[in-house]
């Protein structure tokens, strides 16, 4: 275990962490939502600072960011744990493990002696002991330019991810969070100083549904998007669209607005949903709705709105803003074609955003 950081300790043996927008008030022998956090004798700890529970070579397109480096690779990793309870996570087992697993291994214990003699057991956490210096190391040795924390949310291993960037912008490699975007300001002034890109999560632009689907409130997300954006850190949005959730052509016209307010050159990419987890009695979104949402960003005013996990339907190549120029050929998180010049349409000369194109 490490001692976490950004927590304040207070009376009695509680600590309130400040990681994330819920600022969880933990007692002795307590955890956070996130339940990878715990309080032991008035001390936070990190339970995950070194158990990497996935990590692979992805194309920097998977994450998805089209206007960062596009054609490279990046170093992913995660570990387990999440501070959102997203009805519909592609990830959840991952995401949603300490908790379940603590929740299923009690059950098995009686009696609450029993319970205690079992801590050890049940507060287990499963995963491939790396530390930061390993991690940029496997990045380095697999030529990947940038490294992601991704997969599950990174702000829950941030000490992780904050010593890892640290090693790897000395070293050169970029670094990327792909995130839900439920960090506290405290948490992202500390990251953005090491931070390339980063694309976040809004699911919604209501705050009924974030508390009732995702177990968490909109204002934090979009003030991380905005101060994201303020600190330099290149900056892509992501709405998973769910059919009766979401999608409606008001919401739709709301996270555009919100987006274009901040910076008409954020990305916008509006994704497939498929029946997962806890929404299974919900439809694939139609490709209808997700051609829809694409026009509406981009009536709006966003210059770069994409379609995502619909490989093959044309909406995930850039075209030029000003004069409709095919730029990047994509297909299925591929680059078919790359025309952009200097950064620079080469058929306008209008200069296209992002990151290294």
């Amino acid at each position: 275990m490490k001692e976490a950081m950004l927590y304040e300790k207070l009376d009695k043996g509680e600590v309130r962490c400040i990681l994330c927008g819920h600022r969880c008030l933990i007692k002795d022998g307590k955890k956070g939502i996130c339940a990878v956090r715990e309080n032991r004798g008035g001390i936070l700890y990190t339970l995950v600072y070194d158990k990497v529970i996935a990590r692979h070579i992805d194309p920097i397109e998977k994450k998805p960011l089209f206007h960062f480096h596009p054609g490279s690779t990046s170093y992913s990793i995660a570990t387990v744990g999440c501070n959102l309870r997203c009805f519909h996570c592609q990830n959840y087992e991952i995401s949603q493990y300490p908790k379940k697993n603590y929740e299923l291994r009690a059950k098995s214990y009686k009696k609450n002696s029993e319970l205690q003699t079992q801590n050890s057991e049940l507060n287990s956490i499963p995963g491939e002991n790396l530390t930061p210096e390993d991690i940029v190391n496997l990045a380095i040795k697999t030529g990947c330019l940038s490294i992601s924390y991704t997969y599950t949310e990174p702000t829950i291993f941030f000490e992780l991810a904050y010593d890892t960037a640290i090693l790897a912008k000395k070293k050169g490699i970029k670094n990327v969070f792909v995130s839900n975007g439920y960090t506290s300001p405290e948490a992202t002034k500390m990251i953005t100083p090491y931070l390339d890109a980063n694309n976040i999560d809004l699911k919604s632009f209501r705050d009924e549904h974030y508390r009732r689907v995702c177990g968490a409130k909109l204002q934090p997300v979009l003030d991380t998007i905005k101060l994201m954006k303020e600190s330099g850190v290149w900056v892509e949005v992501t709405t998973l669209i769910i059919p009766s959730g979401n999608d409606s052509e008001e919401e739709l016209r709301d996270i555009a607005g919100f987006i274009k307010s901040v910076s008409i050159d954020i990305p916008w990419h509006v994704s497939q949903f498929y029946p997962t987890y806890k929404l299974l009695d919900q439809p694939r979104t139609p490709i209808r709705t997700l051609r829809r949402a694409r026009e509406i960003g981009l009536e709006v005013g966003l210059r770069y709105v994409y379609e995502g996990n619909v490989p093959g339907e044309g909406g995930e190549s850039t075209y030029c803003y000003n004069c409709n120029m095919l730029l990047i050929d994509r297909y299925n998180h591929l680059i078919r074609g790359n025309y952009i010049k200097e950064s620079k349409c080469p058929n306008c000369g209008s200069v296209i955003n992002g990151v290294g194109l």
